[in-house]
């Protein structure tokens, strides 16, 4: 498989804080790789070395074949980012916006052009509303409109989701795989875990560090987690309890239900022993995305602090 992105050793730092630490990132073309991490751990900057909009401290390497270093501005041309925020303007409608932008970006037939992305985005009848007042999934689809009207070959996609009902969100997903089907490369940051397992490969990036690479499942695989369920009434409150006990790496309470996850399977027996009688059910399940990330986080944080 030809990368779309092949960049190695990247850093950044401003002022005295490392932001961005040895990240080395490969993704194949057409593929949708999910970019996770917590606030502040360099998700965004990392979206903009790779684009051209930040220069690197250090790395080398090629993004969609050109130097990701000395040939920005013909990266630029071939990519949308979206970012986080909405950034278009308020004040214009849906079909004024996408015009400037194919202005911008010295498009033929521009008019052509904005038709069809208003026809495959459903926002035709919406042509004339003005964007500030759309909800945030009719922002989200203009300006999913907005970064891919000029036929780019990569998609940076900053927290795209963020504050859109489950509805919008779905929809805007299946728009993602559309686009990737039709040889799209996507890289995709998100807090979501279920959005996450929608991607073909992630990886999870803590303190400008990428710690782990790879499909959902390999990540998992990887992990060396034992995870055990446990059901019964206000079981969530015993959840403070179990994180005290030896042996577990988090416990974490999902409505009914708990969620006690570490790598020692026999420490953890011992740890929910106190528990075992009814009302409350336990059983060892396969450990989720959500697991093995609040792992990551706590072996982090161990090395940091054992440093």
């Amino acid at each position: 498989m030809t990368n779309a992105i092949d960049v190695r050793g990247l850093n950044k730092s401003f002022g005295d804080k490392h932001v961005v630490r040895d990240v080395s990132i490969q993704v194949g073309e057409g593929r949708i790789t999910g970019f996770l991490g917590p606030n502040g751990a360099g998700k965004t900057t990392t979206l903009r070395l790779l684009c051209g909009l930040l220069t690197p401290d250090s790395g080398e390497g090629e993004v969609l074949g050109l130097d990701f270093r000395t040939q920005t501005a013909a990266i630029k041309r071939q990519t949308g980012y979206m970012t986080q925020s909405f950034s278009l303007y308020q004040d214009m409608t849906i079909e004024e916006n996408l015009t400037f932008i194919a202005r911008v970006y010295g498009l033929e037939n521009r008019q052509q052009v904005v038709n069809q992305a208003l026809d495959e985005l459903g926002l035709q009848d919406r042509r004339g509303q003005l964007a500030g007042a759309l909800s945030g999934g009719w922002k989200q689809r203009l300006a999913l409109a907005a970064a891919t009207l000029h036929g780019p070959r990569l998609l940076l996609l900053d927290e795209p989701t963020a504050g859109v009902d489950p509805q919008a969100r779905r929809e805007f997903w299946d728009e993602i795989h559309a686009l990737a089907d039709r040889g799209l490369t996507v890289l995709v940051s998100t807090h979501y875990m279920d959005e996450a397992e929608r991607c073909h490969d992630i990886g999870y990036i803590l303190n400008g560090r990428l710690i782990a690479r790879g499909t959902a499942e390999e990540i998992i695989a990887r992990s060396g987690l034992v995870t055990f369920n446990g059901e019964g009434p206000d079981v969530g409150k015993i959840s403070h309890a179990l994180e005290a006990q030896p042996g577990v790496l988090g416990a974490s309470a999902f409505g009914t239900a708990v969620h006690v996850s570490g790598t020692d399977k026999s420490a953890l027996e011992q740890a929910i022993a106190p528990w075992r009688k009814a009302p409350y059910e336990w059983e060892q399940v396969e450990p989720s995305l959500e697991d093995v990330f609040i792992q990551l986080m706590a072996d982090q944080v161990d090395d940091r602090y054992a440093s």
